[in-house]
């Protein structure tokens, strides 16, 4: 048994996937295009978020967006009505992230020139996501009210990746038992920057 070695094989697959990711970042910066990278759990609001920030955006940037999802193409469908921005749909084949790669080509099908910024809405999951670099240059995610302010202690690696955290369905806090204030610290307490 003492010639068997253990390798790390996660370990090789982060870091060829974060090599990638620093790539797909320089060609972005030279084509002059922003890529956001949106996270949270299924059913937070990315997609309703999204309705509602590209028109305002759009007065002033020019936006495609990539919707992911293991199946079905509704929120895309529904960003590409509501906004007219740019938009596809990528699937996922049942993974639960996207990683540089599947980045790339979904840049390659929407078509980045003549847009200035990208806003890819990943797939709803609080943990397979922030473990992949997608080459994003900034990440950001919503945590939803119904979720509970302890988000962020149970969840701990996609708020220390998240550079913005956004607070949705703030309508419905008094139905939940929800602290604002307690969420801010735990937020801070894993990401003193966002």
């Amino acid at each position: 048994m003492e010639n068997i070695r253990i390798i790390e094989i996660k370990q090789s697959v982060f870091a060829d996937n974060d090599r990638d990711a620093d790539r797909l970042r320089d060609t972005l910066r030279e084509e002059g295009v922003f890529l956001l990278n949106l996270m949270s759990s299924p059913g937070s609001g990315k997609t309703t978020f999204l309705t509602a920030l590209i028109p305002l955006l759009a007065k002033k940037y020019r936006i495609g967006v990539m919707e992911a999802d293991i199946d079905g193409d509704v929120d895309a469908k529904t960003v590409a009505e509501r906004t007219g921005a740019k938009t596809v749909q990528l699937h996922t084949g049942g993974m639960c992230h996207l990683d540089a790669d599947m980045t790339r080509q979904g840049l390659r099908e929407l078509g980045t020139e003549g847009l200035d910024l990208v806003i890819l809405e990943n797939v709803g999951n609080l943990v397979c996501p922030a473990e992949f670099d997608t080459g994003a240059v900034k990440c950001a995610m919503l945590l939803s009210v119904p979720e509970g302010d302890d988000k962020p202690l149970k969840y701990p690696l996609i708020f220390r990746v998240s550079d913005a955290v956004v607070i949705s369905k703030t309508d419905t806090m008094p139905a939940f038992d929800f602290d604002l204030e307690k969420c801010r610290e735990n937020i801070k307490m894993r990401n003193p920057d966002a």
